[in-house]
């Protein structure tokens, strides 16, 4: 389904069509997006029942996308996500049976329910695009994006991602509870068929891989780019900050200001789509020490408090 519309008309025709299935959560699809434009993966850390699969699976048949979806539970294995070899006796070889891992669009259920040994089977996919099974490296789709879940409010059963797996995700999102005006409309939309089940592809995966050439080609400055290294070395020093924000942060934070410049229409990133983005990129990659945490500290306002403090370029 290859169009002739502006790269900014395909990005606001695949939101609008997400959006009418996620009601009154323009701000988070449009940063969602943005990311998957921008070739990285999104982390959605929310309570349950506020629509995270819901998304995955719109966003996956605005643009008629493979989608699978693994529910992580503490007895997943590796194997279950990338694949096994199995014998077959009639050729006498070994052939690979493709894990869920090989899709576009990968839902990775309560990704923190899982095994450490399981969660880090994902690290290679997101970070190089492939997989190593047996010894031998498999490519995944150009495509492919990870929308990862997990609980914030419940630890029995769960283990906590470590710092390098937060670390390939470009930005973390979340949902929240909708206005009592968009809770009413969602009631209203859903007295019949899901709307859900009303979604079509909007665009196809041409104009998908279009989109992120554009998207790579928006002109960020080299003021730009100072102010926005700024920021994330900032991070580094922060006082009450262990661990701050590696330059694959850099990287996320410029891909993804380039994707919303895009969204927008404009031919360069401005410090307003790098202020938009800074705290869903950088936040959930930093640690706090002990005395920090305990002071009830959070990394949210460490980077807001950066963002306020740092010197925007004129």
């Amino acid at each position: 389904m290859s169009t002739a519309a502006a790269p900014h008309e395909l990005f606001q025709r695949l939101q609008t069509a997400v959006c009418s299935v996620i009601q009154g959560q323009e701000r988070p699809v449009r940063r969602l997006l943005a990311a998957f434009i921008g070739g990285g993966h999104v982390l959605l850390d929310d309570v349950p029942g506020t629509g995270k699969t819901t998304l995955a699976k719109a966003l996956a048949r605005a643009i008629d996308a493979r989608f699978t979806r693994i529910q992580f539970t503490p007895d997943l294995l590796p194997s279950d996500i990338l694949g096994v070899e199995i014998y077959n006796q009639k050729t006498a070889e070994f052939d690979f049976h493709q894990g869920p891992v090989f899709t576009d669009i990968l839902l990775a259920d309560e990704i923190n329910r899982a095994s450490p040994r399981t969660q880090s089977a994902l690290l290679e996919a997101m970070a190089e695009g492939q997989v190593s099974v047996e010894g031998e490296r498999r490519s995944l789709s150009d495509l492919f994006f990870v929308i990862a879940t997990q609980n914030p409010v419940e630890f029995r059963g769960t283990y906590p991602l470590p710092e390098a797996q937060m670390d390939r995700f470009a930005i973390q999102l979340q949902l929240g509870y909708l206005a009592h005006e968009d809770e009413c409309a969602m009631l209203a939309a859903q007295m019949g068929e899901h709307p859900l089940a009303r979604v079509t592809p909007c665009i196809g995966l041409d104009d998908l891989r279009d989109l992120r050439r554009a998207a790579h080609a928006v002109r960020i400055s080299a003021e730009v780019r100072d102010y926005l290294v700024r920021l994330v070395a900032a991070t580094r020093t922060a006082p009450g900050v262990r661990l701050g924000a590696s330059p694959r942060a850099s990287l996320a934070l410029m891909r993804t200001a380039q994707a919303l410049a895009l969204a927008e229409g404009a031919g360069f990133v401005t410090p307003d789509h790098v202020q938009e983005l800074a705290v869903a990129t950088l936040a959930h990659r930093l640690v706090l020490d002990p005395q920090a945490q305990f002071a009830g500290g959070s990394t949210r306002r460490v980077v807001e408090g950066i963002v306020e403090r740092t010197a925007v370029p004129a």
